[in-house]
This record gives C-alpha cells, sequence and structure tokens, in this order.
C-alpha cells in the first residue's frame, strides 16, 4: 500500500475548500497553543496508542468532503474520517498520517419528520442530543452506547454500535432507512430511499453501516424512530454465583419476557465503578455479581406484572435481596454505575474485548475467561450487555511484565476468541475490529469472506485511501 506526502500545494488546495481557520497542521497547533488538542486527533479511547495525522480538516458538508475526497483520490494521500474519539477499536486512528477529516460542524438535526416517524439528521450530532431532540417530541431512539452522552452518531453508524436498549430494540443498524454517503472518489450518492421497506437491489445501506469508515463517509442519516415508552421498572438482582448470573439471563427470555435492558456486572466491576463515581456502596460479602433488569412499556401496570414474573423465574436462583428502585434519582444512580465501569477501568491500564455469543452460552464464556486468566496469570473485569450475549472483558495489566503485556497476551486473548466462535458467537459485538482486533478476525471470518470484503472495498476505494490499514 502506498501513499503520497502532502504538499504545501495540496494545504493550499484545502484551505480553498474548507477556509484557513478549519485547515489545522502541527506547526500551526504550536503556534496557537493547541498542540495537545491537536494531538489528541491522533490518538482516541483505545489503549494507549497514537498516530500524529499531517493534517487535520474541519469541513462543513458533504459538498466540501467531496471536493476533499476528489484530490485526496488524485493524489494518493490517506484520510482518516474522525467523530468524537470515542471508539474502542483503534478505528479513528491515523496510521498512516495523511489527513484526519473531522465532522464535527456536520452537527444538524435537518428534520424530525413526526408524522412518519423519522428524523434526517448529520454525523456529527451527539447521540444523547438527538435521543432528547425526538424525546421532546414523543419518539424514541433506542440505541444508547455507554459513551452516548459524547459519541457522534457517524461513529455509531460506523461500528453499528448498541448499547444496553440493543437487547429489546436492537442496535444503530435497525434504526438506518437511508444514508447519503461521499465515496472516495469524491461521488455523493444516496443509498436507499426514506421508506420502511426496500427491495430494489443490494443493500448498500447496510453495507455502510458497520463498514468502519472504510468504504464512504456518512454526511446524512434517515432514522427510523418508535413512540417513547411512557415507563420503566428497574431491578438490581444479586447472585452469589457468577455462573447462574449468566444462566438466569436466558431463563427470563424464555419465560416470554423481553427487557428493555439486561446488564451484567460481576462484583469486581461495580465496586470499581462506584469507587471511581464516589458513590457509598456496600455488597455482601457472599455476592458475586448483579444483574441490572429494566422493563419499559406504555401500561405501568403491565411492567409491574412482568416484574413479578421475573421474580419468579429468579426464584430458581441463588441471589440476595432484589432492588425494586422506587424513584428515579434510584434509577439513575443504578444506571450511572453499569455505565461507569468502562470509565472505572480505564483508570487502569487495560486491554477490552467486546465478546459476544448467544445468549444462553454466557456461563460457559464467562468462566472460560477467568480459566484462561487463572492459567495466564491476569486480573479481568467482565460487564455488558448480556441480554443480546454481548460480554466485555477488560484485561487489567497489573504487575505484568512489558513482554506479557506486549506481546504475551496475544496467545490468551486468541484462545478467548477461539472459544466465542467455538461457541456460536464472534470476537465484536459492537467496538468493530479497527485497528486493535484485526490481527484476530481470521478465528472468527475465513478467508473466502475476507477475499469477498478486500472485493468490496476494492471497488469503493480503488486506491485504498479510505482509513487504510483497518480491519484487514
Amino acid at each position: 500500500m502506498h501513499f503520497n506526502a502532502l504538499t504545501p500545494e495540496l494545504i493550499v488546495a484545502f484551505e480553498a475548500i474548507v477556509g484557513p481557520a478549519h485547515v489545522l497542521t502541527a506547526q500551526r497547533a504550536e503556534v496557537a497553543a493547541t498542540a495537545e488538542a491537536y494531538a489528541d486527533y491522533g490518538r482516541d479511547h483505545t489503549e494507549d496508542l497514537h498516530f500524529a495525522p499531517d493534517v487535520v480538516l474541519r469541513p462543513a458538508d458533504a459538498d466540501e468532503i467531496s471536493q476533499i475526497m476528489r484530490l485526496c483520490h488524485a493524489h494518493r494521500i490517506p484520510i482518516t474520517p474522525r467523530g468524537a474519539g470515542t471508539g474502542l477499536s483503534g478505528g479513528a486512528l491515523p496510521i498512516h498520517h495523511g489527513v484526519v477529516l473531522l465532522t464535527e460542524r456536520l452537527n444538524k438535526i435537518v428534520q424530525i419528520d413526526e408524522r412518519n416517524l423519522q428524523a434526517t439528521v448529520e454525523p456529527g450530532v451527539v447521540n444523547e442530543a438527538f435521543q432528547n431532540a425526538v424525546k421532546a417530541v414523543g419518539l424514541f431512539y433506542p440505541p444508547d452506547p455507554a459513551s452516548k452522552g459524547s459519541c457522534f452518531l457517524g461513529g455509531n453508524l460506523a461500528h453499528s454500535s448498541g448499547g444496553p436498549k440493543a437487547v429489546k430494540y436492537g442496535t444503530t443498524r435497525d434504526y438506518v432507512l437511508n444514508l447519503q454517503v461521499v465515496l472516495p472518489t469524491g461521488d455523493i450518492i444516496w443509498t436507499a430511499a426514506n421508506t420502511l421497506k426496500n427491495s430494489t437491489g443490494y443493500n448498500l445501506t447496510q453495507l455502510m453501516v458497520g463498514s468502519e469508515g472504510t468504504l464512504g463517509i456518512i454526511t446524512q442519516v434517515v432514522f427510523r424512530l418508535l413512540p417513547y415508552p411512557q415507563h420503566n421498572v428497574l431491578m438490581l438482582v444479586p447472585f452469589r454465583q457468577e455462573a447462574q448470573a449468566a444462566e438466569a439471563v436466558s431463563a427470563v427470555f424464555r419465560a416470554g419476557i423481553i427487557p428493555s435492558g439486561m446488564e451484567f456486572m460481576e462484583r469486581i466491576a461495580m465496586e470499581w465503578s462506584a469507587r471511581y463515581l464516589g458513590i457509598p456502596l456496600t455488597v455482601p460479602d457472599d455476592i458475586r455479581a448483579h444483574l441490572l433488569i429494566e422493563l419499559d412499556g406504555q401500561d405501568l401496570d403491565q411492567l409491574y406484572k412482568e416484574a413479578e414474573q421475573v421474580y419468579a423465574v429468579l426464584e430458581s436462583y441463588d441471589v440476595g435481596d432484589i432492588l425494586l428502585a422506587d424513584t428515579a434519582a434510584q434509577k439513575d444512580e443504578l444506571w450511572r454505575i453499569r455505565r461507569n465501569i468502562g470509565n472505572a477501568v480505564k483508570a487502569a491500564v487495560y486491554k477490552e474485548e467486546d465478546t459476544v455469543v448467544p445468549r444462553a452460552e454466557l456461563g460457559t464464556l464467562l468462566a472460560g475467561v477467568k480459566e484462561i486468566g487463572a492459567r495466564y496469570g491476569f486480573q479481568s473485569v467482565c460487564y455488558g450487555h448480556v441480554g443480546d450475549g454481548n460480554l466485555h472483558v477488560n484485561i487489567i495489566r497489573g504487575e505484568l511484565s512489558d513482554e506479557m503485556w506486549n506481546v504475551g497476551l496475544r496467545e490468551p486473548i486468541s484462545e478467548i476468541f477461539r472459544l466465542c466462535v467455538k461457541l456460536g458467537g464472534t470476537i465484536s459485538g459492537e467496538h468493530g475490529i479497527g485497528l486493535v482486533q484485526k490481527g484476530y478476525i481470521g478465528i472468527a471470518v475465513g478467508e473466502v469472506n475476507l477475499e469477498l470484503m478486500r472485493g468490496i472495498k476494492k471497488v469503493f476505494d480503488p486506491h485504498g485511501i479510505l482509513n487504510p490499514g483497518k480491519i484487514f
């Protein structure tokens, strides 16, 4: 893969497209005393990796992005699209330097169509801001990753992000009707139509969602929306055995209950988060794990009936005192603890693996992770969206040597991924492959499949300039 270096002439050309104020280089950042902010464009939330861009561009719309792409395509300049930089797979890291293209100025909610339960938005809109905007008119956009208060919708699309609500409502891809995309050649296309059904040719929309910025740059999205659920019930269920917590997940679904959230927190995960937040929390000595179970809908009486059914299912397990959150403040605190586990772990040196298996296999996966950790001598903090089989495995560096941390962990991580595949799962449920997982993709994806993917990439991006070095 060969790329050319940026020239002063190209910098001038970029300035003509986006304006000098929206072109940032290391030298300009130094003069403006924003060197640290510039350096941040070479990192995301993935471990401690950093790759410096040659130039950072802040276009305002699809037309400006199209002009940038045509220049980069013609001159073989690598270009890495970037949203809020909250990714956990290194997907927004400019590993070949070149251009980092920010989507932060494409931050408009273009339209909320209440009649058709749809909305058209740009990729730089923050997830939670969009959720709040549609909620204000009685509508609901369910995908809610842990970083929803800061992550951009464009990044959510790049990885088909999930979050707690995915167990009932699905992931980002389930809400996308149509996309405006700038291709690496500079062409601008719409991928489909603003309809709930579409059987017209190949599904380019779903091909784009989850493509991690390697096939095109999304500049507008048409989402479908739902009526906002008016009520919810939240319970915290303590288990004396981690395996039973995992087993109970499938049992709740088999009883005919579909929670709007089903989250697993092993004891250490909950303790770390509470300590990080400064929330006083006492977990009884015999409790090893918790499930956070949410039910939502339009009829509160019906939700309480469903909660009673959940209680009946849990009677078969060795559980402690179940807490039914009875105030909005209590619900918010429980969700804060769950959503901040990742932030608490980031205070340590860690590697996060985004494993996913069929939900009935969670107990086997969790036991396998702990056995592998004991054999190789590392501690793990596990939590996740177990209602859809998604377990986040955070490997803590602790006292591990440089050699073990940088090289030796490859084999136990491979073992964890092979176990996932053996159980019918795969190596990423919502974080994507990006840079850090691409060395493991062959465990889950066969060579024929990879060749098909490479062929698709070649069709969309013949010079390989868009987010190069990711996925495979």
